[in-house]
């Protein structure tokens, strides 16, 4: 395989993974950031980002000098790379637009300095068109646009990399592509090279395809609970059939974190702006609107035997505050939506998280106490809610949880902990879609 000179603009979870490991893979990387102490901290090799082997891969690719971190994007580009990869930030804008406003100030920044033959890699969850909009803003025909989408689960984004179960490229230029596909050459893995359209559309068909399967098996779930069905054996029992698959088959209080939202509602914009209403997405958004409500709901029954009682002044424990096991990322957090909501109905909130520590600055933690133990946490609480699924929570003492609760109950919206356990302490469990 060829070492491809490589400059990587943005250090979060994109950027900083597909650096390091493409770094791994034998290339000789630059990653640029604007921020001049994360840029000196990853220099040093210190990693803020809670990611599994990511730490690693950073220090062995600086000691093996294949790895390197400049400030700001023309620094990376004075590297004459073969190849950058946009990996900037793409926020919601207004009306669930995709906001480019970042990726649009670096074109500007490194439009003259491109060395001739470079091609340009939107990695960014981009709208269709953007690498058009590129190719025009850089206004340059010995440079090429190509749109690389990534595939990546925060928690896992480092083995997601290296374990692909596709490559997708897609621009007007077959060379260009080509030399991208190239750069993961070593994987092994299916290489679908298309038109740019296409690959930009690949990231929100995928990702709003599994919101989708997510909302339903939350509708799945409730509809175990009124039956008196098993969610547990239902979802094995379509998990089997090959046309479905076990993945995003697990019940849970709504899909949330830093993609499913934002692509959802990038793709209804995109829907709209082609005169398509898109229902199936709307509904899914709704659904997962709804699922979040109805945690609320399951407390409140579960606390004050009423679906109308009252949880003004109820303290309640809440086990998990990430959007998901193995980060400590707080965007979009499908735990804090339903936090927000218990506050607003009066309730006196004291969460853990393992990955948080009392003195984590968020707004968005604003409605809760942080505790950095589990015990002090649940202490006097009327309740325990189990919102996120770190599998630390299932080797809790639950019976010296069920000594310092007020009431020994346990919602766990995760169905993350064997309820015999549970029970044996003297907790009353309660689940998602179990009898």
């Amino acid at each position: 395989m060829f070492v491809r000179r490589i400059a990587v603009i943005g250090t979060g979870y994109v950027g900083l993974t597909t650096g390091a490991c493409l770094a791994s893979l034998g290339h000789d990387v630059v990653c640029a950031d604007v921020d001049a102490d994360k840029v000196a901290r990853l220099t040093r090799g210190e990693v803020d980002i809670l990611e599994p082997g990511l730490a690693d891969l950073v220090a062995e690719g600086i000691a093996a000098g294949r790895l390197t971190f400049v400030l700001g994007a023309a620094s990376a580009v004075r590297h004459e790379p073969e190849v950058m990869f946009l990996c900037v930030p793409t926020p919601m804008g207004v009306g669930g637009v995709a906001d480019l406003s970042i990726v649009e100030s670096v074109i500007e920044e490194v439009r003259a300095l491109l060395p001739a033959d470079c091609v340009v890699v939107n990695k960014s969850t981009v709208p269709v068109g953007t690498a058009d909009r590129t190719e025009e803003l850089l206004d340059r025909t010995d440079v090429a646009v190509v749109s690389n989408p990534e595939f990546l689960r925060e928690g896992s984004a480092v083995f997601d990399f290296l374990n692909p179960d596709r490559i997708v490229v897609g621009g007007s230029k077959q060379d260009a592509a080509e030399r991208v596909a190239a750069l993961y050459a070593k994987l092994g893995a299916p290489t679908v090279l298309t038109d740019a359209p296409s690959a930009e559309l690949v990231k929100y068909a995928a990702n709003c395809f599994l919101a989708m399967k997510l909302s339903y098996v939350n509708a799945v779930a409730e509809l175990c609970d009124r039956l008196g069905a098993n969610i547990t054996d239902v979802t094995e029992g379509m998990g089997y059939d090959k046309r479905i698959g076990q993945a995003f088959l697990q019940p849970g209080p709504g899909w949330g974190g830093s993609c499913l939202p934002k692509d959802t509602s990038a793709m209804l914009q995109l829907a709209d702006a082609a005169d398509f209403e898109f229902r199936l997405i709307r509904a899914t958004i709704d659904t997962n609107t709804r699922q979040r409500q109805r945690m609320v709901e399951k407390v409140r029954i579960a606390v004050t035997g009423k679906r109308n009682g009252s949880l003004s002044r109820r303290r309640l424990a809440l086990f998990g505050l990430t959007f998901k096991a193995g980060t400590d990322d707080l965007r979009d957090s499908p735990a804090l939506a339903v936090a927000a909501l218990l506050r607003q109905a009066g309730a006196d909130l004291v969460g853990y998280d393992p990955s948080l520590r009392p003195d984590t600055q968020n707004p968005d933690l604003s409605s809760v106490t942080v505790s950095d133990d589990p015990y002090q946490a649940a202490k006097d609480a009327e309740a325990v809610i189990v919102l996120t699924e770190w599998p630390e929570f299932r080797s809790l003492d639950w019976q010296r949880l069920a000594e310092s609760v007020r009431n020994p109950i346990v919602v766990d919206t995760r169905n993350l902990l064997d309820p015999a356990v549970a029970r044996r302490a003297g907790f009353e469990w309660i689940g998602l879609g179990k009898p």
